[in-house]
This record gives structure tokens, C-alpha cells and sequence, in this order.
């Protein structure tokens, strides 16, 4: 079954009467080439767990069985699970998980599924929620080695920037604090169906054993607090900035940023994670 091929789309979605939603933000792959490339980069192989979010109809899922020991994907639209039972009938490595991945049990659905295998994230994320999918993955620190997902190019760009750099985000300083991001190819609107208005892009995260920076005192929600704050406000100093996202006084927080070695006047993307935890043991709890 050629799952890219628009009539064969056409044709499950009546047979099964589906039709996409915009509120899961269904776009389906159909240039043949693009899921392959993806299953490749996610460097998948025998012996080792894939965990998909979001499998559709099954084109990705398909590559990615071919070449995993084992997949498993989660899923929340329930009117897809038909579909896949057909579509994913020749692949007894594959298995369907209904729910919504934000409230799923991950760390034991990997313990339970992947026992003693090394585990990929693979994925075609719906974009209106690629944020707080991704930060759940590394913030819960899983046992899985990398994240390769496609995502808007936008988006892509935000959480492949190196910190201390012009585009960076509060997001890219997260990203950077558990991973190594980069950005691996893009993809036209044209190769989905139905064409969303944004280019897309492909990146592979690759996990840290251990964080390049260590935040003060431990405290790594304090850390992401104090970056939030400063990118709050970009376009003012790191001092103004940090000042009114956390309500300190700007003296007290000039004095902390002097302390940490750091120019007051130096705007939030031109602070390193380094200088960000510098900045939080100078600052007070």
C-alpha cells in the first residue's frame, strides 16, 4: 500500500469516513522520499526502540518498523486507530498507544515497551503543540538517546540556535542546556496533504549524559525562570529585562550581573547558559 499516494489517502479516509482535523493539525506526508530520509536520520537499526508521536496514518510508522526492532506510537485522534490496524497489519513490531502524549505515563510506557533497548524519538509533530512536546521529552529526562522530528522551519530555527547568538530564544538555551540540536533538511508545503502555508524542517537532538552547565544551587527551574525573564523582553538589556521578569530591582541586579563577570548592558541572546547560571548564584535563592 502506497501510503504517500493521494488516491490510497483518499481512499482510507472514505472507507473509514475520516477526514482531518485542523485542531490536531493533520497534514499528511505524500512525497514518497521525505519519510525515508527521516527514519534514516533517526539513525535507527536492529535492536534498537522507536517511539513515534503522532503516526497519522502510518506513513512514517512504516519506515521506521523497517528498520527498528520494535515501534511504538502514540496517538489521541481515536477515529486513526482503524486505519493503522490496516495500514500497519504486515509489521508485528508495531503497536498503537491511544492517548494524549502530553498525559501519557512516558517513562513507564518506555520501561514497559523498550526493556534494556536503546530508544529513538521519531516524529511528524503537529506544529500547534511542538513546544511543549519536545520540553516534556527532555524535561523528564527519559531514557532515549535523540529526537528527530519535523517542525516548522520557524520553529526549527528557534530550537537550533546556539545561545549567545542573534536568534536565539529562552527555548534554544533550553534546547542547548539537554541537547545537541541541528537542523538536518527542509521540507515544501507541497509534500504534505493537505499544503500548509509554512515550510517545514527537519532536526535531530541528540540527548547530554550530563548538562554543559550547572545551574546554582541545583535549582534548574530557577535557571529556565531567570532566562524566561530575560527573553521576556529581548530588546532590553539583560539588566532591565531581568529586573522586571522577576521584580528585583535593576540596582540589585546590575550588581549580580558585575559580579558574574558580565557587561549590564549586554542584551539577553548575547548571554551563554555559562553566563545565565553565573548570573543565577549571583542573584539571591
Amino acid at each position: 500500500m502506497a501510503l504517500t499516494d493521494l488516491s490510497t489517502i483518499r481512499d482510507l479516509c472514505a472507507r473509514y469516513d475520516f477526514s482531518l482535523s485542523k485542531g490536531f493539525g493533520q497534514n499528511f506526508i505524500i512525497n514518497p522520499g521525505v519519510c525515508p530520509r527521516i527514519a534514516e536520520a533517526a539513525g535507527l537499526g536492529p535492536g534498537w526502540g522507536a517511539l513515534e508521536i503522532g503516526p497519522g496514518i502510518g506513513v512514517l510508522t512504516e519506515q521506521l518498523a523497517r528498520r527498528a526492532d520494535k515501534v511504538v506510537s502514540v496517538e489521541v485522534d481515536t477515529r486513526l486507530q482503524p486505519l493503522l490496524a490496516e495500514t500497519m497489519a504486515d509489521f508485528p513490531n508495531f503497536k498503537l498507544v491511544m492517548g494524549d502524549v502530553l498525559k501519557v505515563d512516558l517513562a513507564a510506557l518506555l520501561a514497559e515497551e523498550f526493556p534494556g533497548m536503546p530508544v529513538a524519538v521519531c516524529a511528524n509533530l503537529p506544529y500547534y503543540i511542538t513546544s511543549p512536546i519536545l520540553m516534556r521529552l527532555l524535561e523528564e529526562r527519559l531514557p532515549i538517546r535523540s529526537i528527530t522530528v519535523m517542525v516548522q522551519k520557524e520553529a526549527a530555527q528557534r530550537l537550533c540556535a546556539a545561545p549567545a547568538t542573534r536568534p536565539a530564544a529562552a527555548i534554544s538555551n533550553a534546547v542547548a542546556y539537554y541537547a545537541s540540536p541541528r537542523q538536518l533538511f527542509t521540507v515544501q508545503p507541497g509534500s504534505f496533504y493537505p499544503a500548509p502555508r509554512v515550510t517545514s524542517a527537519v532536526i535531530r537532538l541528540d540527548l547530554h549524559d550530563h548538562p554543559p552547565v550547572q545551574p546554582a544551587r541545583g535549582n534548574e527551574a530557577g535557571l529556565f525562570r531567570l532566562i524566561r525573564a530575560a527573553f521576556s523582553q529581548r530588546r532590553k538589556t539583560a539588566a532591565n529585562a531581568v529586573a522586571a521578569g522577576l521584580n528585583l530591582p535593576k540596582a540589585q541586579v546590575t550588581a549580580a550581573l558585575q559580579a558574574a563577570g558580565l557587561d549590564p548592558r549586554l542584551r539577553p541572546e548575547q548571554l551563554t547558559l555559562a553566563d545565565y547560571s553565573a548570573l543565577q548564584a549571583a542573584l539571591p535563592g
